[in-house]
């Protein structure tokens, strides 16, 4: 279904918008993909930063980013199912890499569940001041290292089902393109 903007409008009378101006379920999918892959490299430089600096509120910060994250993961993961309804209706869309993107994605979804998991714990360690907020730290850390790694490979793999334009073969036919203009 291809979204009219002529039908998003706002009714005077029911003072209401009609309900075609709101996000659905893959609108919501496609933003929020981007916060799980975001917050886990960010929330693991400032992490990092804190670590180095020896600065609790800087570490805090960093579990916030992680908890967000992991919200956003969570999102996305029960968003996901309203997306691949939308895009298996489009012709050419490859049920292989939509396949290869939902597998994966439990992965990630998995690894942002620990990261947040382990960030609360870490944000409550560090409150109160306990002798292992260090050696949390430095767990979560590692945690968010490879969640990163996760997320970003799903995020990679969703984008191949609609973005052709990164396919390895692509590049290639592209480049060839190119090449006979040229001639």
């Amino acid at each position: 279904m291809v979204f009219d903007r002529s039908h998003c409008f706002f009714d005077q009378k029911k003072k209401t918008f009609k309900k075609a101006c709101f996000m659905n379920q893959t609108h919501l999918h496609l933003l929020i993909t981007h916060l799980p892959i975001f917050g886990s490299i960010l929330g693991g430089i400032v992490l990092a930063y804190g670590l180095w600096a020896k600065s609790d509120q800087t570490k805090l910060a960093a579990y916030i980013l992680f908890i967000i994250a992991s919200v956003g993961a969570g999102i996305a993961y029960a968003t996901g199912e309203a997306a691949e309804e939308t895009v298996e209706r489009i012709a050419g869309v490859s049920d292989h890499l939509i396949e290869q993107h939902e597998e994966f994605a439990v992965f990630a979804l998995i690894s942002l569940i620990v990261l947040g998991v382990a960030a609360l714990v870490g944000l409550l360690l560090t409150v109160r001041k306990s002798k292992w907020t260090g050696a949390t730290a430095v767990a979560v850390l590692f945690i968010s290292i490879i969640s990163f790694g996760l997320v970003a490979r799903t995020g990679y793999l969703g984008g191949q089902i609609r973005h052709t334009e990164v396919h390895a073969n692509s590049a290639a036919s592209l480049q060839g393109g190119e090449n006979e203009e040229h001639h």
